[in-house]
This record gives C-alpha cells, structure tokens and sequence, in this order.
C-alpha cells in the first residue's frame, strides 16, 4: 500500500490505512425504547495509518515527523494532497495530520510501531454546506398588544421611542443597569 502527502512517500512496513466515516445523530427516544434518530451531519472522514520503521531507518520517521509538524501561513496545520487507494475509495483529497502522531519501540523487533491518524479537509458535505444560502430569519407576531410594550407594568417609565422592542422585564433590567453604572 502507497501513502503520499503532497508527493513525498511516507515509507514504512506493513502499513495499513484504515478510513472512517463518523454520522452524527441524537437519540429521540428520552426514556422510551423507540429507535428515532436525529441526524445531525457528516463528520470529517479519518484515515488511521499504522506501520513499522526499522530502527536503521529513522530517518524515514524523521521525515514523518517533519510531515506531521508542517504549517502554513499563519501557523495552521498544513493540508497536504494525499494519493492512496483507501483515501480515493472513500473519496478524501486533502488530509491534515490530527490526534497526534506516536512510535512505540516494538517488543521483539528493531522497529518502532507508528500510528497516526489523518483527518478530511474541505470535504464534499463541508463545500455543499458552505455554498447553502444562510436561512433568513423571519420577524414573528401575534395578534394583539405586546405584554411588556408602552405602560404596561413599568410604573411611569422614561423610556425613549429607541428602547421599545424591550419587554417588561429588559426595561427594568435597563433601568437597574443605568441606576448602578451609569448612563452609557
């Protein structure tokens, strides 16, 4: 199996590449057994890479290491272009290194067991959810006075035509903030 990062081969032995798709849902049940789900989204989609590097290869761990610290302008993690088998079949194209990276010496061997994990950036549900107009919010009425509007219950207020949209109880709040800090 190949594993490339912007073009530099992460070299290692027995390398697997294990890709996940996290889907985010809220159980609806509360306290009954009903199976009803609320989705909540795509997350990004990882790849958890596990390999081993000689002990008389650590140069290939130093240049993964190298790999793992890049940054980009302004000191974000660096998104790297990534070629592998597992990440085309999932669809991930662009990968920035996540949860840390470890090398554990192994057991038996001269080798260093190493692990990493690989998380999506910009994915497919990340562009579609970008290029979703923002939905508008809409001013809400009911017919009839409002409960905290002109008079009502405020004992005589000095309420300028500005302060208005506020209830009953954001008046009185106002008139205890003006009162302990002074008019602003």
């Amino acid at each position: 199996m190949t594993l490339m990062l912007d073009g530099q081969k992460v070299v290692g032995k027995r390398m697997k590449v294990t890709a996940n798709l996290r889907i985010e849902a809220d159980d609806m049940s509360g306290q009954t057994s009903g199976t009803e789900k609320a989705h909540k989204g795509f997350k990004p989609k990882t790849l958890t890479v596990s390999l081993m590097i000689p002990y008389k290869d650590k140069a290939d761990l130093r240049a993964l290491m190298s790999l793992a610290e890049g940054t980009a302008g302004g000191g974000q993690l660096k998104t790297y272009r990534v070629v592998n088998d597992t990440a085309a079949a999932f669809g991930i194209r662009q990968v920035q290194f996540a949860e840390g990276v470890s090398a554990r010496e192994d057991d038996n061997l001269a080798q260093w067991v190493v692990q990493f994990t690989l998380s999506e950036k910009l994915s497919n549900p990340e562009r579609v959810e970008s290029r979703r107009k923002a939905a508008g919010t809409k001013a809400q009425s009911a017919p009839g006075q409002s409960v905290g509007g002109g008079d009502g219950g405020t004992g005589g207020s000095d309420d300028s035509g500005a302060e208005q949209g506020l209830t009953g109880f954001e008046a009185v709040l106002k008139k205890v903030d003006v009162f302990i800090g002074g008019d602003s």
